[in-house]
């Protein structure tokens, strides 16, 4: 019997958990033999991508031998000119994910500690762990994130970031824009706001808080992998202080972003009517699922996102739910964590796709 290597893998790594935050649909499909036709777990876009978009992208593939831009120049003047920043205060990464790692190789030393909402978007919390930090839960309150709460816990802690999502997943809810000004203020000393903004385009304008003034204790992560239907290509940015824009640049990936991606982005950047219609056809389908759910005496969190969250009125309804639905062909996802644990998430689809689930979704609940 051949003798089982041992490698020198490091503590951190020792004492972590096999986990990632997801588990792929791809890797549920092989696992379960199910073949997915409605794509409704992953809040990716279901409306495509932007046609200037997809002829960059055709374009840039002719050169897909040659490097890309490592410094995503292009797109990150199209993004200051934008907002009316300085090209300074961007930097450009292969979606938030990378730019979660980014911030906490940059922040997180071992035992310091952060602060984020229980049951909250959790990429960020394996980032933290796996650089040997700590991260600290803070209860919703109402299902909204608690800024005085996260403030207050981060202040106990001596936490060195404050991850805020807003608008929110899974429960989809959102902050208005004084909240996060008033958290701003409210920051103790060396601890910063990571502001993750992935649904920013879905949100009502009192979300918005302005990016000017910029606030040198935020930063701020959006993405296109949502309104914009980029998911696949991986990339997103984050606006922050110069000083932390090139501490980033100090250890990032040197061509994480590849040249498809950064063409795609940019060209759908300038077509501001493609993501206006996919805003709009957001909303109509927020609207449908809402009103599925109370036809079938339901209740959803009002959402400000791509996706609506339906009470199931228990966690084994939830899950069971889930698992109908996936044999099904559907495949949707439920949060983990107490009291979100007996809500299915639902991203919203096309209208033929929304048709389908609701079909579907209407059958399986009337037969339980």
């Amino acid at each position: 019997m051949a003798m089982k290597t041992t490698f020198p893998f490091t503590r951190i790594i020792k004492d972590l958990p096999a986990l990632v935050p997801f588990v792929s649909i791809k890797t549920m499909e092989r696992s379960k033999g199910y073949s997915i036709k409605l794509r409704l777990g992953a809040n990716e876009s279901r409306f495509g991508i932007s046609p200037l978009a997809r002829e960059a992208m055709r374009e840039a593939i002719e050169d897909i031998s040659l490097y890309g831009d490592p410094e995503s120049y292009d797109l990150r003047t199209a993004i200051a000119n934008l907002y009316k920043i300085d090209r300074d205060n961007i930097v450009v990464g292969s979606g938030i994910d990378d730019l979660l790692g980014l911030v906490a190789r940059t922040f997180i030393e071992p035992g310091q500690k952060t602060v984020m909402s229980k049951g909250s978007y959790p990429t960020f919390n394996y980032h933290v762990v796996g650089y040997d930090g700590q991260m600290l839960h803070v209860p919703y309150q109402d299902f909204h994130n608690d800024p005085e709460a996260l403030v207050k816990m981060a202040k106990i802690a001596d936490a060195r970031i404050i991850y805020l999502v807003n608008p929110d997943n899974p429960t989809g809810t959102y902050l208005p824009a004084k909240k996060i000004r008033r958290a701003i203020e409210q920051l103790p000393p060396q601890c910063m706001l990571l502001l993750d903004e992935a649904y920013i385009d879905f949100a009502p304008a009192t979300a918005l808080l302005p990016v000017k003034p910029l606030h040198p204790e935020v930063i701020r992560l959006r993405t296109f992998s949502k309104g914009h239907g980029l998911a696949g290509a991986r990339i997103g940015y984050a606006i922050a202080d110069p000083a932390i824009i090139a501490a980033f640049e100090k250890i990032r990936l040197h061509y994480g972003v590849n040249a498809v991606a950064q063409a795609g982005a940019l060209a759908s950047l300038q077509d501001t009517d493609f993501l206006l219609a996919v805003i709009a056809e957001v909303e109509a389908g927020r609207n449908e699922y809402a009103n599925l759910a109370k036809e079938l005496g339901l209740s959803t969190l009002p959402s400000a996102t791509n996706f609506v969250a339906i009470d199931m009125g228990s966690q084994e309804r939830a899950h069971a739910m889930v698992d109908k639905l996936f044999e099904l062909g559907v495949f949707i996802r439920m949060p983990s964590a107490d009291p979100l644990n007996r809500y299915i998430r639902v991203t919203v689809g096309t209208p033929q796709e929304r048709w389908e689930f609701s079909r579907i979704f209407r059958k399986v609940y009337l037969q339980e």
